[in-house]
């Protein structure tokens, strides 16, 4: 009998589960904001000899010769560094072929200002494209020096779909970037999974409160950033939060429910 008892409880426990995570309220479909919305960005770009340069833009340094040759990255990818005029600098990064993100790097006549069109490319061939406008930091001249972001305009059809996943957690899957993190809130790191994550990436998350969750992301047990995410009252706008180590202001991205 009492075995009985116990197998009844179980079955319960995981109906409820269940049940927790078909009416968790961030389930569904969301799109992002643009116009409330805001994207802050840092990068680093030092000399090192002749025409190498070791570009920073938030995963730690790569050397590159900029000679407009594919080359050897981090995460598994090629960087191509083209000079086309000595203040007109074009970026592509590519991964097993496919060109993940482009950029188009002008300067200023004074030198203090980098405009930066940056476009993504998803694996289905969507794209993001980011107007970035950078003010130096640090350095005296040329693209070499320490550029922070001043104004950004998001021009992007930007889904994220929140699923459950084995009874009270969630799926967070972003099929533009090619991301999905499984996540349960008990505090366990988890894998992430997609054709653009590189080993080693991991994910933690905790439940705040009903409408506030807490994700930490991880790359080769290294924290790259933390999210904060708080669903509306009315269950309508979801904010995103993202602050990356090493930055001072966070990513604040508003998706609205589908």
């Amino acid at each position: 009998m009492t075995k009985r008892i116990l197998q009844l409880l179980l079955v319960a426990s995981m109906l409820a589960g269940a049940l927790w995570a078909a009416n968790d309220p961030f389930v569904g479909g969301w799109k992002l904001n643009p116009s409330k919305s805001k994207l802050t960005d840092q990068m680093k770009v030092e000399s090192v000899a002749g025409n190498k340069y070791a570009f920073d833009f938030g995963g730690g340094p790569e050397t590159i010769a900029a000679d407009g040759t594919d080359q050897p990255a981090g995460f598994g990818t090629s960087l191509t560094v083209t000079v086309q005029t000595p203040d007109s600098w074009k970026v592509v990064r590519k991964k097993d072929g496919h060109v993940l993100l482009t950029a188009n790097w002008q300067l200023s006549k004074d030198g203090n200002t980098l405009t930066d069109d940056f476009t993504e490319i998803a694996p289905n061939g969507s794209s993001t494209n980011v107007k970035f406008v950078y003010k130096r930091t640090a350095g005296t001249s040329g693209f070499a020096g320490t550029w922070e972001s001043t104004s950004e305009t998001v021009n992007s059809v930007f889904v994220i779909e929140v699923q459950p996943y084995e009874g009270d957690g969630l799926s967070f899957v972003d099929s533009s970037e090619g991301v999905t993190k499984n996540l349960k809130f008990d505090g366990k790191e988890y894998p992430n999974v997609g054709p653009n994550v590189p080993a080693g990436s991991v994910s933690s998350a905790r439940r705040v409160n009903q409408h506030t969750l807490e994700i930490t992301d991880k790359f080769n047990s290294k924290v790259t950033d933390t999210q904060e995410i708080n669903l509306s009252s009315d269950g309508k706008t979801l904010t995103m939060a993202i602050h990356i180590v090493g930055r001072t202001e966070p990513n604040l991205l508003v998706f609205e429910r589908q």
